[in-house]
């Protein structure tokens, strides 16, 4: 029996992208028994994978966690993040280890010289090249999603307006340079022109509470009703950033009849449920290897620019300090 560990600590996306691999390894080595090693606030990506045997999460020191994990005589270890913290945890497991090309010199010369020199070949692809020494293989099957049963969202959570069909606008995003700014947002949201859920976390809510306001309606306004109608005026806002966790945001997307969001977690658990996807880019680019995988999506980036990408992950603020990459987005789609 092969004992495998593999390790990846961050980001949500990122372990919603390493789900190809526990997979594989799982349904052509059935007699293995598969653990995986992530921060413990990543924990419910993992917690409802059938494919996983143990999860194992990093609170403490990397010392103690090495301690804890040496005592399942592990036979290899598959690092699927690939950084200082997982080369130290493998010379303390001392055991057999593999990881994936990252690619680090090639995204550095793209972001810093505008030399394109990075391979044709998504992030899951090139994670597969760390379990290739095992006869493990890509299955083409795409993203997995595993959605515990007590975080399904019921439709009844919802307000009625919401309860048939609705499009979700993810606004989150870990860094500045990856969100459109509001009055973005609220263009975004007047074009999508249907009911729309807004998911995001807490630090969202604030953003999101200002595209309520704009898009409420009024008793006061009653009036006004009637000319809406005639414009065939739509969008109905319910703001759930910051009132679910991840698998019940999981859900809502499940269910949505399409999503936007930019690139970020959110987007690559879609595209485990492919769901009809459209996605925004800022500082970042989907040549990065990052793009939905094995679904097919939208794309919204702004290619005029010179200065883009300015960051393999992102910043607080735009460097040039015009945003050109968001502010000059055009949103050209079609929803039925």
């Amino acid at each position: 029996m092969l004992k495998v560990l593999i390790l990846r600590f961050s980001s949500i996306g990122d372990i919603v992208l390493t789900t190809p691999v526990i997979r594989a390894i799982k349904m052509q080595l059935p007699e293995s028994k598969v653990h995986f090693a992530t921060k413990s606030k990543f924990f419910p990506i993992l917690e409802a994978n059938p494919y996983l045997n143990k999860i194992h999460c990093l609170e403490g020191s990397l010392w103690e966690f090495a301690k804890q994990l040496r005592k399942e005589k592990f036979d290899v270890v598959i690092d699927l993040h690939h950084n200082l913290r997982t080369f130290l945890l493998k010379k303390l497991l001392g055991v057999k280890a593999y990881h994936f090309p990252k690619l680090n010199w090639e995204k550095w010369l793209y972001v810093n010289l505008k030399i394109n020199i990075l391979p044709n070949v998504h992030v899951v692809d090139r994670y597969f090249e760390a379990v290739k020494p095992l006869g493990v293989v890509k299955d083409h099957f795409g993203l997995d999603y595993f959605i515990p049963p007590k975080d399904v969202v019921e439709l009844e959570w919802l307000p009625e307006t919401h309860r048939k069909e609705y499009v979700v606008v993810a606004i989150g995003g870990q860094h500045f340079t990856k969100r459109l700014p509001l009055p973005k947002l609220i263009e975004l949201c007047d074009r999508i022109n249907k009911p729309i859920i807004l998911l995001g976390g807490k630090e969202d809510a604030e953003t999101a509470h200002q595209i309520e306001i704009f898009f409420q309606r009024y008793p006061q306004n009653q009036p006004y009703e009637e000319g809406l109608a005639q414009l065939n005026k739509k969008t109905l806002i319910f703001n759930g950033c910051g009132k679910f966790n991840i698998n019940q945001s999981a859900s809502i997307i499940q269910r949505a009849y399409a999503v936007f969001t930019h690139d970020t977690g959110l987007m690559h658990i879609a595209a485990a449920f492919h769901r009809r996807l459209f996605t925004i880019w800022g500082n970042t680019t989907p040549l990065f290897g990052m793009y939905p995988y094995n679904t097919s999506f939208t794309v919204f980036e702004n290619n005029k620019i010179s200065c883009r990408p300015c960051s393999k992950i992102g910043y607080s603020r735009c460097p040039k300090k015009h945003f050109k990459c968001m502010n000059d987005l055009v949103f050209d789609f079609y929803l039925p």
